[in-house]
C-alpha cells in the first residue's frame, strides 16, 4: 500500500489533491506547509490565470502595511502632495462618484416630497399632541 502511495506521489510531483500543487506557488520540497500550515490561501487577480498562492503570515504584515501606504496615498520616498492638488484631486473623485448616483426622476421627486412632508406632518401632529397631554396632565395634577 505505501509503495502504491509513494509510486502515486511521485507521479504528481509529490503532491495529492490536499496540498497545494504547483499552481498555487508552493514549491514541492516545501512539506512543512502540508504538516503546519503558516497562512492563508488568497485568490489572485485574472493576470495569473485565477491561481490561488499560499500567503505567509510574515508576508501578510508587509502587504498590508504597503496597502495601507497606497490605499492613503503615502510612499516611502515620496514627498506629500501639495494642499492644492490634494484639494483638486478631492474634487474630481467627489464629481467622479456623483455621476455615479442614480437621480430621481421627476416623478419619483414629487413622490418623495409629498411622503415626507406627510411624515413630518403626521409627527408634528403626534408630539404636539403629547405634549398638550403632558401639559394638561401637569396642570391637573399640581393645579
Amino acid at each position: 500500500m505505501s509503495e502504491e502511495r509513494g509510486k502515486r506521489l511521485s507521479d504528481t510531483g509529490g503532491f495529492t489533491s490536499r496540498d497545494a500543487g504547483p499552481a498555487t506557488g508552493a514549491t514541492p520540497d516545501d512539506s512543512s506547509a502540508v504538516a503546519r500550515p503558516s497562512g492563508k490561501r488568497v485568490a489572485r487577480g485574472s493576470s495569473d490565470g485565477g491561481r490561488v498562492s499560499v500567503v505567509k503570515d510574515s508576508d501578510q504584515a508587509g502587504s498590508r502595511r504597503a496597502r495601507s501606504a497606497v490605499a492613503t496615498g503615502e510612499r516611502s520616498g515620496d514627498k506629500p502632495e501639495n494642499f492644492f492638488k490634494r484639494l483638486r484631486r478631492y474634487f474630481r473623485e467627489v464629481i467622479a462618484e456623483l455621476r455615479k448616483v442614480i437621480w430621481p426622476n421627476r416623478k419619483q421627486l414629487t413622490t418623495y416630497t409629498i411622503v415626507v412632508v406627510v411624515f413630518v406632518a403626521v409627527m408634528t401632529a403626534f408630539i404636539f399632541g403629547l405634549d398638550l397631554a403632558f401639559v394638561q396632565g401637569v396642570s391637573w395634577l399640581f393645579g
